[in-house]
């Protein structure tokens, strides 16, 4: 013999979800009987007002009636025939739901959002919390097959356990955060609002909602303007107090206001470079979503930055180097601003860690597969993919590298190099950027359905590699 509960949890399983939520208290239903027995009493009723024995006639007719009555109850509350079919375990909210589910089952299944019904017998029984339903998200975001049992078999957050017991024993609602393990590491928003069952047992509605990209963007917004501010104070600070100096003792200082000046000026230069990269980003993050149009020719961009960046080069005694292909190398769709600002950020941040008297060197190669645009180089040193497209196999990319032979990066330091405002240990002395050049290259790539990966090596410098589509020019 079966425990009754087992039992009870069976039978809940078979039955529809209408027939497993609460109900609304309605009217008196008069079914045919009903009708019929009113019909014969108010008969009766008349015939006894022409009658001489009106009392007894009255007394029939109110038999008749509360006859009626009775049997109309007991049909409408009597058992069903025979069990419905339940609402499939694990099925996919697309698939038609099987016979007998009802048009509320069908609903619930079809949303994205994770709905369970929750009953409790005593609060400090943990094995009366049952579930009783549960549509198809929520079977499959809880990895289980079973509608109705214990509901720590398929919720074991305690959190998320003690948010029900306050919809089912308090009579309240409440809310919390439920962090979902796995690769993914989604988090959802958890709510139970207590319902009123028929019964006598209490129930809890829980729902959840995921917020997985919600916390991830605010994460990011936050972390964007605390490090913005940080970059900013920087200079801000240094502007501030020289300028108290030259207000102050320095005031008739020649020497020291001309060197003054100078150091200011080149915060202010700074400032001014950060605040426009950071609207740069602004803008590339903002659209995106949104393909480009046209095409752009990657060996002639490439010609233009080497030409505006020579000065800076020769400034530093480095050589820059060009290799591109004969036929052109059209990448499509593009933007041909977005392309140039790629390759000069690249070729800036070569230059500046490139050592005196070294080359940076630019390659363009036209018409590669995605794993010939990633494959290694150099042997012993770290590569890594740091954006890699959805693409088809047949698939045909413009390849971009740019390489320098400087003091290279270490392994650890190449998965956060896309980062905004990531600087390499070690290198913070040096004459660096804003610190987000490669963050504006990596979502200039993501627009252009491209990939980015870099290949580097300790003392032997880095190599950077962009792919993009290819398209023939018309």
């Amino acid at each position: 013999m079966q425990p009754e509960s087992v039992t009870e949890s069976s039978r809940m399983a078979a039955e529809p979800i209408e027939s497993r939520l609460p109900t609304t208290p309605a009217a008196f239903a008069w079914t045919p009987l009903a009708v019929a027995c009113a019909a014969v009493a108010a008969l009766v009723a008349l015939v006894a007002g022409r009658t001489a024995e009106p009392v007894a006639a009255s007394v029939a007719a109110a038999l008749v009636l509360a006859v009626g009555v009775g049997l109309s109850l007991w049909l409408r509350d009597r058992p069903r025939a025979g069990p419905a079919p339940s609402i499939a375990a694990g099925r996919a909210p697309s698939e038609a739901p099987p016979a007998g589910v009802g048009p509320l089952g069908a609903v619930l299944d079809a949303l994205e959002d994770p709905v369970l019904v929750v009953s409790g017998d005593e609060p400090d029984d943990i094995a009366g919390r049952r579930l009783i339903y549960a549509n198809a998200a929520a079977l499959e975001l809880f990895r289980t097959s079973r509608e109705a049992g214990p509901l720590v078999t398929a919720v074991r957050d305690p959190k998320v356990l003690d948010t029900v017991d306050e919809a089912l024993f308090r009579g309240v609602a409440a809310e919390t955060t439920y962090a979902a393990g796995g690769a993914q590491d989604r988090v959802w928003s958890a709510k139970a609002r207590p319902l009123a069952g028929d019964d006598g047992k209490p129930l809890a509605l829980l729902t959840l909602r995921d917020e997985t990209e919600l916390r991830r963007s605010e994460r990011t917004r936050a972390d964007f303007l605390a490090n913005a501010s940080h970059e900013l104070r920087t200079p801000l600070a240094s502007l501030t107090g020289f300028i108290e100096t030259l207000r102050g003792h320095a005031r008739d200082d020649v020497e020291a206001r001309d060197r003054f000046l100078g150091i200011m000026q080149d915060q202010a230069g700074r400032m001014s470079r950060l605040i426009d990269d950071l609207m740069s980003l602004s803008r590339i993050e903002l659209n995106e979503h949104i393909p480009p149009q046209g095409s752009a020719d990657l060996s002639l961009a490439a010609r233009d930055v080497v030409d505006a960046l020579s000065p800076l080069a020769k400034e530093k005694c480095i050589s820059l180097r060009i290799s591109t292909p004969e036929t052109p190398t059209i990448v499509r769709p593009a933007d041909r601003d977005q392309m140039v600002q790629v390759i000069q950020n690249l070729t800036e941040n070569a230059v500046k860690y490139a050592p005196a008297g070294s080359a940076v060197t630019i390659e363009i190669e036209g018409d590669v597969t995605a794993d010939a645009a990633v494959a290694p180089r150099r042997i012993g040193a770290t590569h890594l993919s740091l954006l890699t497209p959805d693409h088809a196999s047949d698939q045909r990319y413009v390849l971009l590298r740019v390489a320098d032979v400087g003091q290279g990066i270490a392994r650890e330091h190449l998965p956060r190099l896309t980062e905004r405002f990531y600087r390499v240990e070690g290198q913070r002395e040096r004459p660096v950027g804003t610190g987000l050049g490669l963050a504006i290259v990596k979502h200039i790539v993501n627009r252009h359905r491209g990939g980015l990966a870099v290949e580097s090596a300790t003392g032997e410098g880095t190599v950077f590699a962009v792919y993009l589509p290819t398209g023939a020019d018309t």
